[in-house]
């Protein structure tokens, strides 16, 4: 175990040192929920007087729930990247041959990923905060809302570096942002699922991500939705991508 931690501490502090000494690796998560939060929340705020769209803290708020757990997927996505150019230049492969538990490795870039989360959570949360953000959940709640965005960002993070160690290459990341995006974004983004009509009704019934923007919203509403499904969702994620990051590992090591 003792092991395990000194490899996941080297490997998360070379994460985190790589991404703030490279702009082009830390600024698009840093800057791209801020850009939503601006283009969401302010510029569709008249979305909600429309007939139907009842959210007890605002328009703002609704948005805001949307953004922080987008920030935590994209986050988790973008903070995995670094596994692929750590296998490009050989880092990865002297970890697979010199430690003896490799796990670390995972439970490394993990790490990093939460941490670089919780910096771009705190400027999310400022930003939305300083644009008339209204808050009407308890401190509970909170930790129930921020908690729920942290698994996400770490079952993203695990699945992108099972696919990263898998192909060990930055082509990857095309491929795999797509289905994330689709994902998000076709769930009730924009207004509640009642208002949603047609295909994109049922499809956002089906989408496991309304079931998180629903349980977020219930959470800063301080009216707790949907919550254990929630948890269930994200914990689920967070287990069986964990599962595939380490089968991926495993796969790996035979080849090293």
């Amino acid at each position: 175990m003792s092991s395990n931690l000194a490899v996941a501490r080297a490997v998360a502090r070379r994460s985190l040192i790589h991404a703030f000494k490279n702009p082009a690796l830390l600024l698009p998560s840093l800057i791209f929920p801020l850009v939503f939060l601006v283009a969401f929340a302010g510029g569709l705020s008249a979305v909600g007087d429309i007939p139907g769209f009842s959210f007890p803290a605002g328009y703002t708020a609704f948005q805001f729930v949307f953004v922080l757990l987008q920030s935590a997927a994209f986050g988790g996505f973008f903070g995995a990247i670094g596994v692929a150019s750590d296998f490009e230049t050989g880092f990865a492969k002297r970890i697979l041959l010199g430690a003896s538990q490799r796990t670390g490795m995972i439970m490394g870039y993990g790490a990093a990923s939460v941490i670089r989360y919780v910096a771009t959570a705190t400027l999310v949360t400022v930003a939305a905060l300083i644009g008339g953000l209204d808050v009407q959940g308890s401190a509970v709640d909170l930790v129930g809302l921020y908690g729920l965005a942290l698994l996400v960002n770490l079952g993203v993070a695990l699945f992108a570096v099972g696919v990263f160690i898998r192909t060990k290459s930055v082509q990857a990341a095309p491929a795999l942002q797509t289905p994330v995006f689709l994902t998000l974004f076709l769930a009730p983004v924009y207004v509640p699922l009642g208002l949603l009509t047609g295909w994109i009704n049922t499809v956002a019934s089906l989408n496991p991500a309304t079931a998180l923007l629903e349980a977020g919203r219930g959470f800063i509403a301080g009216e707790p939705a949907k919550v254990l499904l929630a948890f269930a969702i994200a914990v689920g994620l967070t287990v069986l991508s964990a599962l595939f990051a380490v089968r991926s590992l495993r796969r790996a090591e035979a080849g090293a």
